[in-house]
């Protein structure tokens, strides 16, 4: 049978028709035995998984039912369920038997008896060995397993011990569990080799970090496959559609896998997901066999009269017919390219390694990027009439302007000393004077055009700032602002949708202070921080004297809702419905995404920036409870009014504000106020509880509770860190599975909640020792008394909370909490 015909097979067996769905409903059993044998495809028999998760057997090609492929597939499942083939390039007929000799062989005979399973000497005892399917997907023989011999996909559970992996088509390779290849050339590799597939779906290497996919730790089905397009990806069956997502991909662009397009084409991409065409280069057209997928033809052949077209942001990868050079400019590596008559055209990199790439033969796996700093020269004849469309910004418009200028000869009389005093000092006069036309010109068109911007409020609009919405835009967007769901201290936030149907947060700022250049300062800061656990501003209006901000939509809302019971407020807006509770590892998810995002603001964007309000209310979770942290440098907006703070007066919320800033005379803030905030937002991750509420079974009066030093007595004194966890889930904490997470999260909150500023670490360190990889001390008891200078005793927090109120955002009082669909403030 040839090549073809057998992809074409496997194709089918894959892609099953209608016709073969409707097949008769097979004979189930639970283990191959030689009493059985021969099991034939006739039978109808399906070997089943105690679990039933997987199923075994003969399964005919939906265009021919006499021909036949063994597999391993997920049963239950209807669409591209085919994790293993013992004879995938090789259908057999109905003739065709799987036997348990008298010898205890293993064999899959085709129609003249050819075995055709793989590892011919497949051999067990034959009176007690038996054919079985694993709850994992594995089939067994004696010592023999499919899992040593896998096909296009590995499962859960599976290890890799440098195991190799073939695409259907049998294009590409995953090689040794390290290099991704079409043939011998490499395209994708990873330092260090793939271990092992877990149910969580993460992906273990050695002495490197882990993979982890998209919906990591859900409980649904899953498989890595060697995809007919080349690239590596971990699948995730979604039941509701039904349909296998992608959720991890080796190549995030399609375009740098090798051969996507074929000879003398160049890859592009098409601007949509998981999507690339292919185009011809200058002066080649496309195969009519099948387009520039397939490759393309040189439309003219090269003279001796030649030239090259220049094709900007395009590099030719790969390929055994290349030459790389040292060159030390463009022209070197042309002039080679000249006397090679195998060179059709050359690379040379912009990045200052003066890096040459002859092409000879053909051009192969072209790719255009806009941020390749490579340019490919591609060699015609000179009488070829196509233009390179490829071209960057890198020309330069060159103007000029022939003047014939004649000198008369000087005159006979050369004592004009006056006359020409006087023509010097007559050109001065008439340069002032039409200076002095063109300046006042000028003048008044500027201050034509100043009034005109300060009309549309367009004076300060900074250069490759967010996106400006008119007020009309957001007024339309938010059905005239009708749907509030969210208060705060900045304003009210209402929910909306623009034409493009991106749901939106138009947030109405109130009391802003500074002109138009402060407020797109601050605005232009806080659209450039991008980070996955950032609240993303999309964009701004200025107009008819009002400052909004609008912000995307997260649906789920803000943090507090899915920790703490529902409190009465009239500032609340309640929602429908009850919120699930959030397991361990959500909770452990969400702290290390807060951690990151505070992280990136202080350490790692172009402007540090102090949050100053860390509170669950500001952080927001979206459909994967993904936590988006809000509110962020907002600082400069408040006027100084009333409801305003300045940068010597405290911001913040009673019971997440640091000590420092509480006690008196103290003005100062450093990040470690942040760290402080964070600490306390974890204690109440873990606890499901605020810090002012005290819990149940403590002697300590209310009036002197404070939460972190009973957590440290807890967890660290009598060790019982259990009754410091939410009591609605206390009952699936599983030392074993989560101790190691949960002690992680216990410690690190009780060293961000130290009493000196200088003992808490960075939030740099708080992210690595929620990760493990930092070992963590034994924290020290959290204290927060201080005493006071003048004062006669130790001062209780709360106490000193209370009294400095008057210097604290009215927003903020210390025993309300908004419970919104959607905090912003």
């Amino acid at each position: 049978m040839s090549l073809a015909v057998a992809f074409s097979a496997l194709f089918l067996l894959f892609f099953p028709s209608p016709a073969a769905a409707q097949s008769p409903k097979p004979t189930n059993f639970s283990a191959f035995s030689i009493s059985q044998s021969p099991w034939r495809p006739s039978q109808n028999l399906v070997l089943l998984s105690p679990n039933s998760l997987f199923a075994a057997g003969f399964r005919p090609l939906p265009n021919n039912s006499n021909l036949f492929i063994f597999s391993v597939w997920y049963f239950n499942i209807s669409t591209d369920n085919v994790v293993w083939s013992a004879n995938r390039l090789h259908p057999v007929n109905g003739s065709a038997a799987l036997v348990i000799t008298a010898t205890g062989q293993l064999r899959l005979n085709d129609g003249s008896g050819r075995n055709l399973w793989p590892f011919n000497n497949v051999t067990a005892n034959s009176n007690s060995t038996q054919l079985i399917l694993r709850d994992d997907g594995d089939l067994i023989y004696g010592t023999w397993e499919s899992f040593q011999f896998p096909t296009n996909t590995i499962l859960p559970n599976q290890t890799f011990n440098g195991t190799t992996i073939i695409s259907n088509n049998g294009k590409y390779s995953f090689v040794n569990s390290v290099n991704l290849t079409f043939g011998t050339e490499r395209y994708w590799w990873t330092d260090n080799p793939f271990k092992n597939f877990e149910n969580t779906g993460q992906i273990n290497r050695d002495n490197q970090n882990p993979i982890y996919p998209t919906d990591f730790n859900s409980t649904r089905l899953r498989k890595l496959v060697v995809d007919d397009d080349g690239n590596l990806k971990i699948l995730s069956f979604d039941p509701n559609s039904p349909r296998w997502d992608m959720v991890w991909q080796a190549h995030v662009e399609l375009c740098q896998i090798f051969h996507t397009c074929g000879p003398n084409s160049i890859c592009m991409s098409s601007g949509s997901y998981n999507s690339t065409y292919c185009v011809c280069a200058p002066g080649f057209s496309p195969d009519p066999r099948g387009g520039a997928r397939q490759g393309c033809n040189r439309k003219l052949n090269v003279s001796n009269k030649l030239k090259f077209l220049q094709l900007d942001f395009v590099n030719f990868r790969g390929g055994a017919n290349q030459i790389f050079i040292q060159t030390p400019n463009i022209s070197v590596c042309q002039a080679n390219c000249l006397k090679n008559s195998s060179c059709v055209g050359y690379t040379f990199s912009f990045e200052g390694n003066d890096q040459c790439v002859l092409q000879l033969d053909m051009l192969s796996n072209g790719l255009w990027s806009p941020g390749m700093k490579t340019a490919a020269f591609v060699k015609v004849d000179n009488s070829e009439t196509d233009q390179s469309n490829f071209t960057g910004m890198k020309y330069k418009l060159q103007t000029t302007c022939p003047v014939h200028i004649s000198i008369r000869p000087p005159p006979d009389n050369k004592d004009k000393t006056t006359r020409n005093i006087w023509i010097i000092v007559s050109i001065f006069i008439a340069e002032l004077i039409s200076g002095a036309v063109f300046f006042c010109a000028f003048l008044k068109r500027f201050i034509k055009y100043r009034d005109m911007a300060r009309t549309l409020g367009l004076e300060s609009l900074p250069a490759g700032g967010p996106k400006r919405f008119s007020y009309e835009e957001l007024k339309i967007a938010t059905n005239d602002f009708s749907n509030p769901v969210g208060k705060g201290g900045f304003g009210e936030v209402f929910k909306g949708e623009l034409p493009d149907k991106r749901v939106i947060a138009v947030k109405c700022l109130k009391n802003v202070s500074g002109g138009d250049g402060d407020f797109w300062a601050e605005v232009t800061i806080i659209a450039r921080m991008h980070h996955l656990n950032l609240l993303r501003l999309w964009g701004f209006c200025a107009e008819k004297g009002q400052r909004m901000l609008v912000y995307e939509y997260i649906p789920n809302g803000s943090l507090d809702k899915f920790l703490f019971v529902k409190s009465s407020s009239s500032d609340s807006i309640e929602i429908d419905g009850e919120n699930p509770l959030l397991d361990w590892g959500i909770r452990y998810r969400i702290a290390i995404g807060v951690a990151r995002a505070i992280a990136y603001l202080h350490e790692e964007c172009l402007e540090w920036v102090l949050h100053r309000d860390i509170k669950p209310e500001n952080i927001l979770l979206d459909n994967d409870f993904c936590p988006k942290l809000s509110d962020f440098g907002l600082s400069k907006l408040k006027e100084n009014d009333g409801t305003a703070v300045s940068i010597s007066r405290i911001r913040g919320t009673p019971g997440y504000v640091a000590p420092e800033l509480v006690k008196l005379g103290s003005n100062s803030m450093t990040t470690k106020a942040d760290v402080y905030s964070f600490g306390m937002v974890l204690l109440e991750i873990i606890s499901g509880t605020r810090n002012f509420d005290t819990k149940e079974g403590s002697t300590v009066e209310s009036a002197f509770w404070y939460f972190p030093s009973w957590a440290f007595e807890k967890a660290f004194v009598e060790e019982k860190i259990e009754e410091v966890l939410d009591s609605r889930i206390r009952n699936q904490y599983d030392s074993g599975a989560h101790f190691a997470i949960i002690n992680r999260m216990v410690q690190t909150a009780m060293w961000c909640l130290q009493s000196q500023p200088e003992m808490r670490p960075s939030m740099g360190k708080v992210v690595k020792m929620l990760e493990g990889k930092l070992e963590i001390p034994n924290p020290e008891k959290p204290s927060i008394y201080f005493l006071s200078e003048g004062q006669e005793g130790p001062k209780h927090p709360i106490a000193m909370v209370v009294d400095s109120v008057d210097s604290m955002d009215s927003d903020f009082p210390p025993a309300e909490y908004s419970s919104t669909s959607q905090s912003f403030g």
